[in-house]
């Protein structure tokens, strides 16, 4: 910590202090020329100079820049991160029907293979953030130059003011009075327009005077506005510094657990699978035991002609033998109807015959 200083020295250091401002504001009246318009139309321009050059190094700097904003590359990242479909390892997510019907590629290879091309396109708008940054950098150092030649600048600006205001008194107080005494007595011409001419150029000083009392103004609001950019580019500065630091190695590292649990959960539904097919095969090895033993034991307990089988051949044998003497009997009896019939025929044959050998003999030839 500081020591607090003495009364003594504190007078010593205020008065040094007004001393040198004192000695700052006669350089300024120095540059007061009444007689010159250029020297009031200029007062205190000079001043300005540093300002205007630390300006147009930045502003030099922005056009020589061929990079988008910093912020535009950050949502650019966010928004590839969040479209990044991590959700797809999820094993109790459903799959569509298309990817079942046609067996799209598994979730893990899939998005491994997605990662690799957003892996490219992370570094790529990485290596763009680490070029916004230098140029954010180069901006703040800038910046807090601007600051403080802008600071320079007010404080100069009250002392060219200071000067400007003592002038004035001096013309008021002392100049313009002597120099119209003098124009009243002698009453000569060139005298009254001499003493017209120095009121015309002080009028001049004061409006230059109150020139720069709004430029002290706009340049006192101009500090904070300087330092609030600064702030900006800062935050914008940490903001970056933050996602390369943590934003994409946690994605990375997030990434890595979901593919690692996912792989785990394919574990287990093979596990799983595994386990299942082994007690359905257990359980359809049971059954099938259970049912080949039924029908072992079905016919190892079965006869070797069934008795129904028995009954159903003697049943078949009686009917062939009842058919067999029905047909015989009746083959008798047609035999024994066409012997009647071939007596008749032969018959009536014999008689055609006779009848016909009468006709012969009764007709000679």
């Amino acid at each position: 910590m500081n020591e607090p200083v003495s009364s003594a020295s504190g007078s010593n250091a205020s008065g040094s202090s007004a001393t040198t401002e004192l000695a700052k504001i006669e350089r300024a009246l120095a540059e007061i020329d009444i007689n010159d318009s250029n020297s009031i139309l200029f007062f205190g321009t000079a001043a300005q100079g540093e300002v205007t050059t630390v300006a147009d190094e930045m502003l030099e700097g922005v056009r020589n820049k061929d990079t988008g904003p910093a912020g535009q590359a950050l949502s650019e990242m966010v928004t590839t991160l969040r479209g990044f479909p991590v959700e797809e390892l999820d094993p109790n997510r459903k799959r569509g029907l298309l990817a079942r019907l046609f067996g799209k590629a598994r979730p893990i290879a899939r998005i491994l293979q997605q990662y690799e091309d957003v892996r490219g396109h992370i570094d790529k708008i990485s290596n763009r953030l680490d070029d916004h940054t230098s140029a954010l950098m180069k901006d703040i150092g800038m910046l807090d130059r601007l600051y403080d030649k802008t600071l320079a600048y007010f404080h100069t600006l009250a002392v060219y003011i200071a000067a400007g205001e003592e002038s004035l008194r001096r013309l008021d107080e002392v100049t313009l009075p002597a120099m119209a005494r003098d124009a009243e007595s002698s009453g000569e011409m060139l005298k009254a327009q001499a003493l017209r001419d120095m009121r015309s150029k002080r009028d001049d000083l004061e409006r230059r005077v109150h020139d720069l009392k709004l430029t002290r103004q706009v340049t006192m609001q101009s500090l904070p506005s300087i330092r609030l950019v600064q702030e900006n580019d800062k935050a914008l500065v940490s903001k970056i510094g933050s996602t390369m630091a943590n934003t994409i190695p946690l994605w990375r590292q997030q990434l890595a657990m979901a593919v690692t649990i996912a792989r785990s959960m394919e574990a287990g539904t093979t596990l799983k699978q595994a386990s299942d097919l082994t007690n359905e095969l257990l359980t359809s090895n049971a059954e099938a035991l259970r049912t080949s033993s039924q029908t072992i034991r079905t016919q190892i307990e079965r006869g070797v002609v069934d008795i129904e089988s028995v009954k159903q051949a003697n049943d078949a044998l009686i009917a062939t033998i009842d058919d067999a003497l029905r047909i015989a009997d009746e083959g008798r009896r047609q035999r024994l109807e066409a012997e009647k019939q071939l007596i008749t025929c032969e018959i009536e044959l014999k008689q055609t015959l006779r009848a016909a050998q009468a006709r012969s003999v009764q007709q000679p030839g």
